[in-house]
């Protein structure tokens, strides 16, 4: 009889619990949906990653010293920064929780997925070959979105995931690496025969993000912020490069020419689907302003890294070994990629508040509210 009960209040068990994880999930849906931005879901490079690549068996990490120096509890989390990153400053802006890695979440909880993802890998480029196998590539990001898609679809309904991931925003920071590898193959001393000129090089680059952002808004991305590349050419890993230490102008241009056509891409895709909302931010105009007049904007260093080895700290990363500054907040560049906590910041704010020809058609807090 014992044996016998215990087997008959098996189904019942399973059923209160099932019962109690889905009203889990529906709970946290409705309190992530009672703001205007329930969530953030974040895809792109290493300006994103916030720990996905700490999973990875790969070069391309940053969870060592000195990165996290200044990040709370002074521990490195995998962020390429000295402390905390855009998605940081973003979800802060938007009064959410950073969006985790996706790489750090149990794939049987849907409940993980609905405050948000980060898919982003340091490494990552718009085409698949950047990196190759070093990163999750841009198309592999997308790949682990349409999963979540589908467990919160399985978890909340067709309706509710749809009306969930329509009102959040999908933030995307890709295309410098693809331009640094190229600019890197472009230099007198690296040149390759085979290297296309800047123009066919960009159209390939922005006929594959066409796709890649078409698959977006097929998974119910309806407001994409887009992070145009910066002026990769200045990092001070290309201006080591150059016996003058100049800014890499094939990578400047590059980026310049990456950027224009992503943003008609994005005027393209709104002009055809009426429920798409977008913003794409001029990152290169934003940055070359506190670049080629440092002092107005309160940094002392625009060209050399704080962290690394080497000329102009740039030759090595940064790693436990390196030399890296006293006062973060006077460098605009943290390592001989990226920049440091101070400028993921300063770039936040003008992002989310800024006007054309910074940020356009519309800024960050007007697209969260629209």
């Amino acid at each position: 009889m014992g044996a016998s009960a215990t087997v008959t209040s098996l189904p019942c068990s399973m059923a209160i619990v099932v019962a109690f994880l889905l009203a889990a999930a529906a709970t946290s849906f409705m309190a992530a949906s009672a703001g205007p931005v329930p969530a953030i879901y974040v895809l792109g490079d290493s300006l994103a990653d916030v720990g996905n690549n700490n999973y990875l068996l790969t070069f391309l990490k940053a969870d060592f010293a000195h990165n996290g120096i200044d990040y709370p509890g002074g521990k490195a989390t995998g962020r390429f920064s000295n402390g905390k990153n855009f998605p940081d400053f973003l979800a802060e802006k938007l009064g959410l929780a950073t969006s985790p890695p996706y790489l750090g979440l149990s794939s049987s909880n849907a409940a993980n997925y609905v405050n948000g993802v980060n898919f982003a890998s340091g490494g990552a480029g718009v085409s698949n070959a950047t990196n190759q196998n070093q990163c999750l590539s841009f198309d592999k990001q997308i790949d682990y979105l349409a999963s979540v898609y589908a467990s919160l679809v399985q978890s909340l309904g067709q309706q509710q995931a749809a009306a969930h991931l329509s009102k959040s925003l999908f933030a995307i920071t890709i295309g410098s690496n693809d331009i640094i590898h190229y600019a890197k193959s472009m230099s007198s001393s690296t040149k390759r025969p085979s290297s296309p000129p800047t123009q066919q090089f960009v159209d390939a680059l922005v006929q594959t993000l066409t796709g890649q952002l078409q698959r977006l808004y097929n998974l119910g991305a309806r407001r994409l912020l887009f992070l145009g590349t910066g002026p990769v050419g200045c990092c001070p890993s290309l201006r080591e490069l150059s016996a003058a230490k100049d800014c890499s102008a094939v990578a400047n241009d590059a980026s310049a020419r990456f950027n224009a056509g992503a943003a008609k891409l994005l005027a393209g895709m709104a002009a055809r689907s009426t429920d798409l909302r977008y913003a794409v931010f001029d990152s290169s105009a934003a940055l070359f302003r506190y670049i080629n007049n440092p002092a107005a904007y309160g940094f002392a260093e625009a060209k050399a890294a704080c962290c690394g080895l080497g000329d102009m700290n740039a030759k090595i990363g940064c790693t436990p070994l390196s030399f890296y500054c006293a006062n973060r907040t006077s460098h605009v560049f943290w390592d001989f990629y990226h920049p440091t906590e101070t400028t993921a910041r300063m770039l936040t704010d003008t992002a989310f508040d800024g006007s054309a020809p910074l940020i356009f058609p519309m800024n960050i807090r007007q697209l969260s509210a629209v």
